[in-house]
């Protein structure tokens, strides 16, 4: 199979965006991926792969894509007649249209291909919107079979499940993993809070981030509880943003000036793996992904050089550092707490500032990872960027199956 390129990617800044509406984000994240890939206009584009899990609580559902690219169409931006696939996987989705776009070049149906993420999730008039945007996570139609499941989760985990009006479930789902990881390993408090400490201080650095704070270990800790152990500063926040990319094939990217190709990015692998019910003590579908991936590549997890992990609680970054291959299961607290992962660090992680410091508006995180990413490749991160990066790594999930993720995607990238 020939070689599959990234030539734009783009990123709006994350954050509560109430007069931003979903076909002004769109049109953001297109127009910034057609300038970072040197493109006046979009006329090569030759299918698109759209992302958003919410506007149907805006009551659009079904061609949320071509709805958000119409106005482009009409001024000419957007090239007519291009098919717009709609794609919705919970926090995976913006990852999925990614490989759809990918798979769409890989199998010779087109040279150039755009994948989007939209999605907005702050309403402060209507509350009960965000809060029905995320119930679509999780099962609706059998409801005492997770209620059953956890029940029995918690009492093996120590940790009673017990949600509140105050967060989603999943915030419920990702404290009682937690727990099990430490009353299993010694894992601790404090070594979950170091990881969210880490992100604040990058999220400092990364202008396009929700919060552009820093925080310490015992400010995190201080912060108000969420659902124990976990508080809110080791939590992702709601937000509004949207995120592209544009990939190619190796044929379209030798047609290009000299000055896109020094720029593009190899897309070395991109998995996907589903989840299930499973024990506390079953490894979790982010290894499933990741073995894919890194057979895919040729490649193992000491090639990484620098990775984008879904942080959707800072536990999941001491979780997945295990499942990626980071380090031995049951180590990432140490992992993480011993500064592996903070920039200038062995393997630095989310140095976008992640999840809990960059934001997270669904339908758009998995592409403003690979956006972060290739910017790191290329050497354009500015004060985040990891010196000599080479290989980098995208683990996106979404929705809940239990303690698994519905969902999850892995992507491998490495600089041409």
């Amino acid at each position: 199979m020939s070689d599959i390129y990234l030539i734009g990617v783009f990123s709006t800044a994350f954050g509560k965006r109430p007069d931003a509406t979903v076909k002004d984000l769109a049109r953001e994240a297109y127009l910034g991926v057609l300038a970072d890939a040197g493109l006046e206009d979009g006329a090569a584009i030759e299918s698109c792969w759209f992302g958003n899990c919410g506007m149907w609580v805006e009551e659009q559902g079904s061609i949320r894509g071509q709805v958000c690219l119409t106005p482009l169409v009409r001024e000419g931006l957007f090239p007519e007649r291009v098919p717009v696939v709609n794609v919705e996987g919970g926090c995976a989705t913006a990852s999925m249209a990614l490989n759809g776009a990918w798979k769409d070049i890989a199998a010779g149906t087109a040279d150039t291909v755009l994948a989007l993420g939209v999605e907005k999730t702050f309403y402060p008039d209507a509350p009960a919107q965000s809060a029905r945007l995320f119930e679509g996570g999780i099962d609706q139609y059998d409801k005492d079979e997770w209620r059953a499941y956890y029940a029995a989760a918690g009492a093996e985990a120590g940790k009673t499940f017990d949600p509140g009006p105050d967060r989603s479930i999943f915030m419920d789902t990702y404290a009682m993993q937690a727990c099990y990881h430490m009353k299993r390993y010694g894992t601790t408090q404090a070594q979950i809070a170091a990881a969210a400490a880490k992100n604040h201080g990058h999220g400092a650095l990364n202008p396009r981030a929700q919060y552009q704070f820093e925080m310490t270990v015992a400010e995190v800790l201080a912060d108000r509880e969420v659902s124990w152990p976990l508080t809110r500063a080791m939590c992702a926040p709601i937000g509004d943003g949207a995120a592209g990319a544009l990939l190619v094939s190796a044929r379209r990217l030798r047609e290009l000036p000299t000055t896109v190709r020094e720029r593009a990015v190899r897309v070395a692998a991109t998995a996907l793996s589903g989840g299930k019910y499973r024990a506390l003590d079953e490894s979790g579908l982010s290894r499933v992904a990741a073995q894919k991936a890194y057979r895919q590549a040729g490649l193992g997890p000491e090639a990484i050089d620098v990775a984008e992990v879904h942080d959707a609680t800072a536990f999941c970054e001491l979780y997945q550092a295990e499942m990626l291959g980071f380090c031995e299961e049951g180590q990432g607290g140490s992992f993480v707490e011993s500064g592996a992962t903070t920039l200038g660090g062995r393997l630095p992680i989310n140095t976008s500032g992640g999840l809990v410091s960059k934001g997270h508006p669904v339908g758009a995180t998995g592409l403003s990872m690979i956006a972060e990413l290739t910017e790191q490749l290329r050497g354009e991160a500015g004060p985040r960027q990891v010196p000599g990066a080479h290989t980098a790594l995208a683990e996106n999930g979404g929705g809940v199956v239990g303690f698994d993720e519905a969902a999850c995607s892995v992507v491998l990238l490495q600089r041409a």
